[in-house]
C-alpha cells in the first residue's frame, strides 16, 4: 500500500514532532510512507470564515498532490474532515467535472490516523509502551464529522503500561473551534476552562487528543492553571516506547 503523510498546517509549522511520529508507527509496521512536497493547506480557514473560492485553489492542489496514492493518512481528525466532507461539495460547485470526479475518487483514501490503522489496516497493538495515566478528549469533528467511534481508545488500550482514564463529559467542545476561539474569546475561555477541570478531574499525567488545535487550546488552560498535566498527540503515544520526560 502507496501511503502518502497529509501533515497539516498546524502540525507542520507548530507541532512537527507529530508528524514524526505518524510516519515512525507505520515504518514500525512495515509500511512506507512518502511525504508529497507540494501539498499545502487544506483550505478549512478560508472555508470556515466564508471564502469559497479562495478555497477552491487548494482543493485542485490537494488533489494533485495525493491522488496517486491508495491511501493518506493525516494527525488531525479536523483536516481530515474538512478533506472528506467540504473537498467534493467545493468540487461539485467549480463547474469542473474533471476535479468533481478527481476529488470523489481520492476522499475515500483520505484517513485520520487512529482509523487507518485501526479500521484500514486492521491494527490496534502497535507496539507502543506508555506507563501514564492518560486520559482522552475526542475532538468535535472526529465526534461529529468524522464519527471515528472507538478507533483512538482501542489503540490506547493495546499500549503497555497506558492507565486510560474516562474523561467526564468527553463529548463536550473544548472551545477551540478554530476562528471560535478568536470570535468568541471568553465564551471560548470559559468552554476551555470546563474541559481543564474535567481533565484535572481525572487524575491523569497526560491528556491525548487526535488534534493537535484541541491540544493547544486546552494545553494552553492548564498551563496558565500551572497543572501539571502533559498534552500529547495520539500520534506521539503510539510511537513512543518510554513515555515522555516530563510526565508526572
Amino acid at each position: 500500500m502507496r501511503i502518502a503523510l497529509f501533515v497539516t498546517c498546524l502540525t507542520d509549522t507548530l507541532y512537527p514532532q507529530t508528524g514524526k511520529s505518524v510516519v515512525s508507527v507505520l515504518e514500525r509496521l512495515g509500511h512506507e510512507v512518502a511525504f508529497p512536497m507540494q501539498q499545502s493547506c487544506c483550505g478549512q480557514l478560508f472555508f470556515n470564515t466564508g471564502y469559497r473560492d479562495q478555497t477552491l485553489p487548494l482543493v485542485r492542489g490537494f488533489a494533485a498532490a495525493f491522488g496517486e496514492f491508495d491511501a493518506i493518512v493525516t494527525p488531525s481528525a479536523s483536516c481530515a474532515a474538512m478533506v472528506r466532507e467540504y473537498h467534493p461539495r467545493l468540487a461539485a460547485e467549480s463547474g469542473d467535472p474533471g476535479l468533481a470526479r478527481a476529488v470523489d475518487d481520492l476522499v475515500p483514501r483520505v484517513h485520520e490516523l487512529s482509523v487507518l490503522l485501526a479500521d484500514v489496516l486492521g491494527v490496534t497493538d502497535v507496539g507502543a509502551s506508555f506507563p501514564f495515566r492518560v486520559t482522552y478528549h475526542p475532538s468535535c469533528h472526529s465526534l461529529r464529522m468524522l464519527r471515528i467511534g472507538d478507533a483512538p481508545l482501542r489503540l490506547l488500550r493495546a499500549v503497555r503500561g497506558l492507565d486510560l482514564a474516562e474523561l467526564p463529559a468527553a463529548d463536550v467542545c473544548c472551545g477551540f473551534g478554530g476562528t471560535f476561539s478568536v470570535k468568541n474569546p471568553d465564551v471560548s475561555a470559559a468552554m476551555c476552562a470546563d474541559k481543564c477541570a474535567a481533565v484535572v478531574s481525572t487524575g491523569a499525567q497526560v491528556l491525548c487528543a487526535a488534534d493537535s488545535s484541541c491540544l493547544m487550546h486546552i494545553g494552553g488552560g492548564l498551563r496558565r492553571q500551572r497543572v501539571a498535566v502533559t498534552t500529547m498527540h495520539l500520534a506521539e503515544i503510539l510511537a513512543s516506547t518510554t513515555g515522555p520526560a516530563s510526565a508526572g
